[in-house]
C-alpha cells in the first residue's frame, strides 16, 4: 500500500519523462559569448545531430512515454525532428519562442513569447500545447493566467516540493516540480574550450550517476511521489550515457505499481483527485506575498 494515496488505483508513485530540447539556443541564453564559435555549438547541436533520434529510439524500445519542452524557434529550425517526436505518441510543450532568461522580460514580454511559441507549435503540430516549461530565469506575477489564458494545463517549471500542485491564482494549471538531482545536466553538461559552463571541467562518472539517480527513484516510489527526470539530448544521448537513461528505465519498470505517464495525464489527474493547494505551500506563500505589494 502506498504511504500516498493521490495516484489512480494499483500505482504508488508517477514518472514523468521530460525533455528540454533546445539546440543550439540554450546555451546562447546561458553563455552569449559563444556565438558564431561553430566547434563550441557543436556541442549542443549534437541534439539536433544525433541525440533526438537516439532517445526516440530508447523510447519506442522501452515502450514509455514522454513530454518535449521545446521554443519555437527550435521547432521552426528543426520541423522533421518535430513531426518524430509526435508520430511517436510523445508531448510536445511550449518552452516560449526563443530560449530567454525570463529575468530580463516583462511580464507583457514574456506573454508575447509564450503566444508565439505557443502558435508555432500549432502551425507545425496541428495541435495546441498543453504544458509549458520556463526556458530560464523566473516568470513575473501574473504569467501563470497567461498561461491559463494559452490554454497550458501543466508547468514544470517551479521546484520546492515532490507531488504536483495547484497554483493557487488558476488552479486549471498543474506544476510538476523539478528537482536539480533528477537531471543531466549538473552531471554532464561541459565543453573545456572554452569551458562552458566555468569551471566545469570534468565528466561525472557514470555508474555513480546511475546509482543516484536510482536511489532518488528508490525515495520518490518509497514515499509515493512523483518523479520528474529532465533530460537534454545533447547530453543524455551519447553513445555511452544513454545506457545510463536505458539502465535507469529498466529499472523502474520492472516496478508494476510505478505509473510512467507524460506530463499532461499527470497534470490532467492532479485536476481532477487532488485537494486543493495547502496555504502555507511555497506557491500559495508567494502568492500572497505577491498580491500584498501590489501597488
Amino acid at each position: 500500500m502506498a504511504e500516498s494515496s493521490v495516484w489512480p488505483t494499483g500505482y504508488r508513485c508517477a514518472v514523468v519523462l521530460t525533455v528540454d530540447y533546445n539546440d543550439i539556443h540554450g546555451i546562447l541564453t546561458q553563455a552569449p559569448e559563444v556565438a558564431g564559435r561553430d566547434k563550441t555549438l557543436s556541442v549542443w547541436r549534437y541534439g539536433t545531430q544525433r541525440g533526438v533520434d537516439r532517445l526516440l529510439g530508447l523510447f519506442e524500445e522501452l515502450g514509455v512515454p514522454s513530454s518535449w519542452c521545446i521554443p519555437g524557434i527550435v521547432a521552426e529550425e528543426n520541423p522533421e525532428h518535430m513531426r518524430a517526436i509526435q508520430a511517436a505518441g510523445h508531448e510536445i510543450a511550449c518552452a516560449g519562442y526563443r530560449h530567454e532568461n525570463y529575468d530580463s522580460l516583462s511580464l507583457a514580454e514574456q506573454t508575447t513569447a509564450l503566444a508565439r511559441g505557443c502558435q508555432v507549435l500549432a502551425d507545425i503540430t496541428g495541435q495546441r500545447p498543453q504544458g509549458f516549461r520556463i526556458p530560464a530565469g523566473n516568470w513575473a506575477p501574473g504569467f501563470v493566467e497567461a498561461l491559463r489564458e494559452q490554454g497550458i494545463r501543466w508547468s514544470s517549471s517551479w521546484r520546492g516540493d515532490d507531488l504536483p500542485f495547484a497554483h493557487p491564482t488558476t488552479a486549471q494549471v498543474i506544476e510538476l516540480p523539478l528537482h536539480y538531482e533528477l537531471e543531466d545536466e549538473p552531471y554532464f553538461a561541459f565543453n573545456l574550450s572554452p569551458a562552458v559552463p566555468p569551471a566545469q571541467s570534468r565528466i561525472a562518472s557514470y555508474s555513480h550517476t546511475l546509482g543516484n539517480l536510482q536511489m532518488d527513484f528508490a525515495g520518490f516510489h518509497r514515499f509515493g511521489l512523483c518523479y520528474v527526470l529532465r533530460l537534454h539530448p545533447e547530453i543524455i544521448a551519447t553513445p555511452g550515457r544513454i545506457g545510463v537513461l536505458r539502465e535507469l528505465l529498466k529499472g523502474i519498470q520492472q516496478h508494476d505499481d510505478v505509473w510512467i505517464a507524460t506530463a499532461a495525464d499527470v497534470a490532467q489527474w492532479w485536476t481532477e483527485s487532488a485537494a486543493p493547494t495547502a496555504e502555507d505551500h511555497p506557491a500559495a506563500v508567494y502568492e500572497r506575498h505577491y498580491r500584498e505589494y501590489l501597488p
